[in-house]
């Protein structure tokens, strides 16, 4: 199609999105509603089903609900006369990209005829949006991707698992040459230390300054990554432009021998050019700096990713930042039809051919939205909160999606919404991400105000095995601040009681109440974080779309950030 054709579909389906829904629904069901997770449900599914039956017959679901099928899936060898998920043939898992745990979920990924013609229009009309606002040029029409291919491990029922990034460059009949553009060698890409690869991907790129077109990562947190080890090693990038290989801790030889290849030789005056650049440390815009030609820097910047977006924009300067899409790993949900947008203002219009929509109503004064029924694409109303519940064309059924949006209009007849948070995961919880960041949001601007230390991550844990329960918050200043110091623990002291004023109505009642326990800050080290992302990267997650947690469920990755902790106050 071409670029009209694909955005004229995109606004065709928005104009008929019930009708689109209920063909959906349609299509998911005349295809997989004999599986053996529905036929507890729709035993006599034989005919049309209506979507208020339909969802009056099956719960709404969780990952819970399907967890033993999956491990099923994943550790026998499939030969079921009737098929669990879907009847389409199993390809891999894909780990989903969540970080309250140290390992990643594993998602179903089936080969469904009718899912990739939905992920298609998805894809290619965000695609479509980007060359309209950035026509190609054939003389700039390099990109410095960050992307990392991950390893690709085998369960032992033989099935593959890897991170739905890595599909299109891990699966059999991936084809390198659509990737031409990527400045970074393949071999980069297929690395196994992430450090290393974005190592390279930066010395690539500024071997390439004058034909980058664009900087691209998955989600910002990639990005701001890449330009901290920028202000970090730019004298060992110079003099490895200027012996013309890259440093000796590159181990891996492949990737050695093809950076080797893409830096053509010494290069002794772009090296003294970088170092022009970078020597002053003002790192304020060094995106225009070091590439001229760079139109746009584009990644994931709404949710937990909002808060590297200040620190992102500094480093980009007048160079546009543009927004991602709503893709989960589940499934496609919307496309960003306006990517210049800021993360605050950033709207999706929801896709109605993706998958089947529902919306649970969410109150913000009870974190949480059991007990309530769902209303279907048409149903929503403007300025409300909704939890997204889907049913896919991959084995999910009315599946609580993990995430709160607010509708904030229509494009055409199809929702407009715009990401508020990570929902709750059950009773018990008395903050949301929502509230942990904005809290967070006011610490800082006091905290640094006092002591020009700047806070770099930060996460918080509920311990529900204590009486009363209580919160901790975790929190990672920059390397070589001087937090450790006497000064800075007074600091953290006077501006305890802001953190604590900040995390919403339903923390302050059951504070009140003596039904929460006084809030514990804990200081780690800095580098803590990193060194929990390449635990979880250990354990399965993907380098590209790994997300520092900022609502912690698992006691492991407490343990883990209490290991590093150097100063605690309560």
């Amino acid at each position: 199609m071409t670029d009209e054709e694909l955005l004229k579909n995109v606004n065709d389906s928005t104009l008929n999105a019930t009708r689109h829904q209920h063909e959906a629904l349609s299509s998911i069901l005349h295809q997989n509603g004999t599986v053996r997770y529905l036929q507890p449900h729709l035993p006599h599914h034989n005919a049309p089903l209506d979507a208020a039956t339909f969802r009056r017959a099956v719960p709404l679901s969780t990952y819970d609900d399907y967890a033993d099928v999956i491990t099923q899936m994943a550790e026998t060898s499939l030969d079921h006369q009737q098929p669990l998920l879907s009847v389409d043939p199993l390809l891999c898992f894909f780990y989903s990209s969540g970080t309250s745990s140290p390992r990643p979920k594993l998602i179903p990924y089936f080969d469904s005829k009718l899912s990739k013609a939905a992920s298609y229009i998805a894809h290619q009309g965000s695609s479509a949006i980007l060359r309209r606002l950035f026509p190609p040029r054939p003389s700039v029409n390099k990109i410095l991707w960050l992307i990392y291919a991950d390893d690709v491990t085998t369960t032992r029922g033989g099935v593959k698992v890897m991170a739905a990034s890595t599909y299109p460059l891990q699966s059999g009949n991936a084809s390198w040459s659509q990737f031409s553009f990527v400045v970074s060698p393949r071999e980069v890409i297929l690395g196994s230390n992430v450090e290393h690869q974005m190592y390279c991907h930066l010395l690539c790129g500024i071997r390439n300054c004058d034909l980058l077109d664009a900087i691209r990562a998955p989600y910002a947190v990639g990005l701001i990554k890449v330009f901290s080890l920028l202000e970090s090693k730019w004298e060992q990038l110079c003099r490895n432009l200027e012996d013309g290989f890259p440093s000796l801790e590159i181990s891996d030889s492949a990737m050695r021998d093809s950076v080797i290849e893409v830096l053509g030789g010494p290069q002794v005056d772009l090296a003294k050019r970088v170092r022009a650049v970078c020597e002053g440390n003002n790192w304020g815009g060094i995106v225009s700096k070091l590439w001229p030609n760079v139109r746009y820097v584009r990644c994931v910047t709404t949710g937990s990713m909002q808060q590297y977006y200040p620190k992102l924009k500094y480093y980009a300067g007048e160079i546009p930042l543009l927004g991602g899409d709503y893709f989960a790993s589940e499934c496609c949900v919307g496309i960003n039809l306006d990517i210049m947008q800021p993360p605050d203002k950033t709207r999706f219009v929801l896709l109605p051919t993706a998958a089947y929509f529902e919306f649970l109503p969410f109150d913000m004064n009870e974190a949480e939205a059991t007990g309530r029924e769902t209303v279907d694409i048409s149903g929503v109303e403007v300025g409300k909160m909704y939890e997204v519940v889907v049913t896919t064309y991959r084995g999910f059924y009315r599946y609580h999606l993990g995430d709160v949006v607010r509708v904030v209009g229509f494009y055409n007849l199809s929702p407009l919404v715009e990401f508020v948070m990570r929902a709750p995961k059950g009773p018990g919880e008395i903050i949301t991400e929502r509230d942990l960041m904005s809290a967070m949001q006011s610490f800082q601007l006091m905290f640094e105000n006092v002591t020009a230390t700047e806070i770099t991550e930060f996460a918080s844990f509920l311990d529900m095995e204590l009486s009363p329960k209580q919160l901790k918050v975790f929190v990672e200043a920059r390397e070589g601040s001087s937090l450790m110091q006497e000064e800075s623990v007074v600091a953290l002291r006077r501006c305890y009681s802001s953190l604590e004023d900040g995390l919403g109505g339903i923390y302050k009642v059951q504070r009140d109440r003596g039904e929460a326990g006084p809030l514990i800050l804990s200081v780690v080290k800095p580098g803590s974080f990193d060194r929990l992302s390449q635990v979880a990267i250990a354990n399965g997650a993907s380098a590209g779309q790994y997300k520092p947690p900022k609502i912690i469920r698992n006691r492991e990755v407490v343990h883990f950030l209490e290991g590093f902790t150097v100063v605690t106050i309560s």
